[in-house]
């Protein structure tokens, strides 16, 4: 056994720290609760123990790959550095007025995000370059000198460029940043040719802010767990793994913290993929739930849906435009607060809400007894009998139901009305939050098979396919840590964009030939910062749009030069894109490209297929228990059948409760649990079943 043929996956969440541990013999898994004040020692301690548990040596690990919700939580609290912003004059507002869409048109109180940099922060050049990178108005170098010395007068920890069409020509970007270089060496500096090379200078603004915001955070501790890990004695490369789905070197992490943005969860999407192409689904939903957030993502064809912009931190919830915007490749989904300790209370008008409060990992549930004393969703489970308070976490956390009923008596109902209303309501929220994703994508819920995994997926899954109308879903093995064995699974990538306008009819193939071979050599010289000499696989796309049009649709082109002739094959491409997406196309409206966007990956190996069970022998029963099957609303008498004794082929009627270390599986009388061939659970609706 090499040191290659060792690998480590680390997700850090809200409240646990998953850390997949992968040898030839298979994975070695743990969850820790995660560190605040030192997120670090969390992964040090999960290594230790998934290393213990295997039998090596933390020397022998030969690759760590490290995924975090730092930045998301850094963005969404405001605890980042202290920044300024500086841009061209007449354009400081930028960021405040935003697009002016009024996405809650009856709302007079309407309630926006407020800008990371207040106004007083917020500095301007007189200088200008247009939209095709000529020079309107050259920057005056002492106009530089002035403002370097006003930044660091500031005491400022890190500083965004954001200059008008510097996608198309960076010269006046370079020189304001070189200038406080040489004043001030130490200064984070972010400029916004680098961080975000688009047209639309709102994301474009808000992308480059965001990076410098976090970047002294994310680059004082990637620096501080990279040396631990070498006191740990592991002396592996460590690589991040972005918000796009792939994995890039820490450096470059360090250096663009704001590709970070959704890591955690899209090693989650990537762990469900793999299991779908498996299985050989087309139409997947994602459903990922931990101690803090519930993410849902679509997966077609084996494939996360992404995208080009992200919000992030909405005011108002599912509300599209009620975030920031910024502009980096992204696994598209929907998040919400809704895990194992987001809190209960009763709102001013007597309702019962849960969430978006967590109780996290400090202090945790009411039930940890570690201070906690508000109700959480992970303490009306154990009050409904789902949690089995001495095997909770394979018994490392023993859990305190008679805290959990001193939390719930907050909320004047009895420990089962509370149990109940906390877990429906939790699951109702789940259930909207997944019927708007698809219906924005076009889609139609019922016929999507539903992946659950995380801590907390497999104890709701049932329940929520119940709310969807899904007949059949799937728990994978290892689903307490699926987004830690996701990244696993996750190609070296890099996605390398450019802002280069052009209208169809004045299509210049020497011009975007030229752009095209930079931005392939800019994606694999990141690639190659870890796969040097492995096989890639190019993806083209250019963000297109009718003339006259607000927004643009991806549109998937072939990867190769363009020649005079290339503007029949790309108009083709955009009415077939544009008619999937709208069902018709607009006839004799010229088109436009803003965008282009040029991904390098690895080439993935194979998945094995799943030999698949739809029938089965029963499983052996450890015992009986009692749980409160929401659908029925009444209490069942239940199997309890170790994940162990689901062997392919072995089948347990429910109502049941499947348990093992990192989850439990709550299976409601409505379904059944059938064992696969990969060691993945399927549980498909019984006959007759509404």
């Amino acid at each position: 056994m090499t040191t290659d043929d060792i690998r480590v996956g680390v997700d850090i969440g809200g409240t646990f720290t998953d850390v997949a541990l992968q040898t030839p013999q298979g994975f070695s898994t743990c969850k820790v609760l995660t560190d605040y004040a030192r997120p670090e020692q969390a992964i040090l301690d999960g290594i230790g123990q998934a290393a213990e548990a295997a039998g090596i040596a933390p020397g022998q690990i030969g690759q760590v790959i490290h995924g975090t919700t730092l930045v998301t939580n850094a963005l969404i609290q405001r605890h980042g550095a202290k920044t300024a912003f500086i841009t061209t004059e007449g354009f400081r507002d930028v960021i405040e007025m935003r697009s002016e869409n009024r996405f809650e048109q009856y709302d007079l109180n309407l309630e926006l995000p407020k800008p990371l940099v207040p106004r007083q922060h917020r500095f301007t050049l007189n200088e200008r370059m247009g939209p095709n990178g000529e020079v309107l108005l050259p920057l005056d170098p002492a106009e530089v000198q002035t403002m370097a010395a006003r930044v660091l007068d500031g005491g400022y920890d890190a500083v965004a460029i954001g200059l008008m069409h510097a996608y198309a020509n960076d010269a006046h970007e370079e020189m304001m940043a070189e200038a406080l270089r040489a004043a001030a060496p130490g200064l984070s500096i972010s400029i916004s040719s680098v961080i975000s090379p688009q047209m639309r200078e709102l994301p474009r603004f808000n992308t480059v802010i965001a990076n410098a915001y976090v970047q002294p955070q994310v680059a004082d501790y990637l620096g501080r767990l990279v040396t631990r890990l070498r006191q740990m004695e592991v002396t592996a490369p460590v690589f991040m793994l972005h918000s796009g789905g792939g994995l890039i070197s820490v450096e470059t992490a360090a250096e663009q913290p704001v590709r970070l943005l959704e890591s955690g969860p899209a090693g989650g999407a990537i762990f469900a993929a793999d299991y779908a192409r498996a299985h050989g689904l087309d139409k997947v939903l994602s459903f990922d739930m931990g101690g803090t957030t519930a993410k849902i993502c679509l997966i077609e064809e084996g494939a996360p849906k992404t995208a080009n912009t992200f919000e992030v931190a909405r005011t108002y919830r599912f509300k599209k435009g009620s975030g920031m915007t910024v502009s980096t490749p992204v696994v598209e989904m929907v998040e919400i607060g809704a895990g194992g300790g987001s809190i209960a209370s009763i709102d001013s008008l007597g309702r019962l809400q849960v969430g978006p409060r967590s109780a996290g990992s400090e202090p945790g549930p009411a039930c940890y007894g570690r201070g906690g004393a508000e109700p959480t969703v992970t303490d009306a489970n154990l009050l409904l009998g789902r949690l089995d308070p001495e095997n909770f976490g394979g018994g490392a956390i023993p859990l305190l139901p008679e805290k959990a009923m001193q939390a719930t008596e907050k909320l004047d109902l009895s420990p089962q009305e509370a149990g109940f209303g906390i877990t429906e309501m939790v699951d109702e929220n789940m259930a909207n939050a997944a019927r708007v994703h698809t219906v924005e994508n076009g889609r139609d819920i019922e016929h999507f098979t539903m992946i659950a995994f995380g801590g907390g997926a497999p104890l709701h899954a049932c329940r929520l396919s119940e709310k969807l109308g899904i007949v059949a879903l799937i728990i994978p093995p290892g689903a307490g840590v699926g987004s830690a064995i996701g990244f696993l699974k996750a190609p070296f990538s890099f996605e390398a964009t450019r802002g280069l306008f052009q209208k169809l009819d004045a299509f210049d193939p020497d011009q975007v030939n030229a752009a095209l071979v930079e931005m392939e050599q800019e994606a694999r010289s990141f690639v190659n910062e870890g796969a040097a000499g492995v096989e890639t696989t190019t993806r083209l796309t250019a963000l297109m749009r009718y003339s006259g049009q607000g927004w643009e649709i991806p549109v998937q082109l072939p990867h190769r030069p363009f020649d005079t002739e290339g503007r029949t094959e790309i108009h083709a491409a955009f009415e077939a894109a544009y008619r999937k997406l709208f069902g018709r196309i607009i006839d004799g409206l010229p088109v436009e490209i803003t965008n282009w966007l040029l991904t390098v990956s690895t080439v993935l190996p194979p998945v094995q297929k799943a030999v698949i069970h739809r029938a089965g022998l029963q499983a052996d029963t450890q015992r009986r228990r009692q749980f409160f099957d929401a659908g029925l609303r009444q209490t069942v008498d239940a199997q309890e059948v170790a994940r162990t004794a689901m062997t392919p082929g072995r089948m347990v009627e429910g109502p049941a409760i499947i348990t093992e270390a990192e989850t439990t599986t709550i299976v409601t009388s409505g379904y059944r649990a059938i064992g696969q061939g990969d060691g993945s659970l399927l549980l498909l609706r019984k006959e007759g079943q509404a």
